[in-house]
């Protein structure tokens, strides 16, 4: 074996790895939640997002709450699947058919799959505070945070395997890192999700994005996979 694929099979070593310990902390955390063992903290943390008005008053000025609503929408059905059609076309348009397929293929079994386990767990929506947005599907995991996470994650695997230096790649994925995170709190700020709920989709969004990783063979070296 060369170098090069003796480190290849490192990288997927650890990829998988990576992937159990998330499918492990999503599985850890649905058993907690249904056991009841979150509900204290997950209180205790959507209640320091409210101000002095009440469980109404989400804390900081209106205009943070509407920034924030701004900054959940980048986790919603319309901007995800705007976004992963936009690019999926450009990487048809640049003749890089493996990495478009994947990238639609990562977005539709995070879709499927935090919706079978909404389904499964049916946890209700947070009701020590008022939810800001319309929602109308069961609470865990985070629909917005799921998908935010796999195609902001998978937007970072693709730019950092064109030839990007390791500075660019550092900042890309913590780009994508931030986009994630801000997504996540923006539904507990919004009072539409447990803290918890946010966790487990953080996880199962990694999760697809580290599965697709694997199948593009990215190394965080520049590739050319067509």
């Amino acid at each position: 074996m060369t170098r090069a694929t003796l480190a290849g099979a490192a990288h997927k070593r650890r990829a998988a790895v990576v992937m159990i310990v998330l499918l492990a902390l999503f599985i850890c955390l649905g058993g907690l939640m249904l056991s009841g063992m979150l509900d204290g903290l997950d209180r205790l943390l959507i209640l320091q997002l409210r101000g002095s008005g009440g469980p109404a008053d989400p804390v900081g000025p209106r205009g943070i709450e509407e920034a924030v609503r701004d900054l959940t929408a980048l986790g919603g059905t319309t901007l995800v699947t705007l976004f992963t059609a936009a690019a999926g076309v450009f990487l048809l348009l640049q003749r890089q058919r493996r990495q478009a397929v994947v990238l639609v293929a990562v977005i539709l079994l995070a879709w499927v799959s935090k919706d079978t386990a909404k389904a499964l767990f049916d946890r209700a929506r947070p009701d020590v505070v008022s939810q800001e947005v319309f929602v109308h599907s069961a609470s865990f995991p985070s629909g917005h945070t799921t998908l935010a996470t796999a195609l902001y994650l998978m937007f970072a695997v693709l730019v950092s395997s064109s030839g990007l230096s390791a500075h660019g790649r550092t900042l890309t994925y913590g780009v994508a890192i931030l986009l994630a995170g801000l997504v996540g709190f923006s539904r507990v700020y919004l009072g539409v999700h447990w803290p918890s709920d946010v966790v487990a989709g953080w996880c199962l969004g990694a999760f697809w994005a580290t599965a697709g990783w694997v199948v593009l063979g990215a190394s965080g070296k520049p590739t050319e996979i067509r």
